[in-house]
């Protein structure tokens, strides 16, 4: 009888060490996900904070908006397919959402791209701080305003005509 109460025992014992082993490797993980995702969005709000740009040099013609963006802060800019581009029709009264397009210039309907990268031969197709693109958005009849979100949410806009 003494023996079952030993092996009773030392399967109790193992148990709880397994039990112990799962709770403290699940708690460990846990902590971990947490402190990464922590990291993550530090990082991103550090990026969004570093991030800005400025439209210029708007000029309308023939439902055609062309504009030049400025990179203004001290991160490159360059996931364009990320990037909002939003204007609102006067005539049709709504806000449209317009793609990026990879066509240069951008000729499909509801779409912008880029038009002019004015020679730029340091990180080509990104936009490092202190460059210039010229930027085309493909309209309806009457655009009144445009605004651009980057890809981590910095924005800026302007009005037409």
């Amino acid at each position: 009888m003494a023996v079952s109460e030993i092996i009773g025992a030392a399967v109790g014992v193992i148990l709880l060490v397994i039990v112990a082993y799962v709770v403290v490797g699940s708690t460990l993980f846990a902590a971990e996900t947490v402190t990464a995702a922590q990291k993550d969005l530090t990082l991103q709000q550090e990026a969004r904070i570093r991030t800005s740009f400025a439209i210029s040099g708007i000029v309308y013609n023939e439902s055609v908006i062309h504009a030049n963006i400025t990179n203004t802060g001290t991160e490159i800019i360059g996931d364009f397919k990320h990037m909002d581009v939003i204007v609102y029709d006067a005539g049709l009264n709504n806000y449209q959402n317009y793609t990026y397009s990879t066509d240069t210039p951008p000729t499909r309907p509801i779409s912008w791209g880029i038009e002019n990268r004015y020679n730029e031969f340091i990180h080509p197709y990104e936009l490092d701080p202190g460059e210039t693109y010229r930027i085309r958005i493909n309209t309806g009849s009457s655009p009144h305003w445009f605004q651009m979100t980057t890809a981590n949410g910095v924005s800026a806009s302007a009005f037409v005509g």
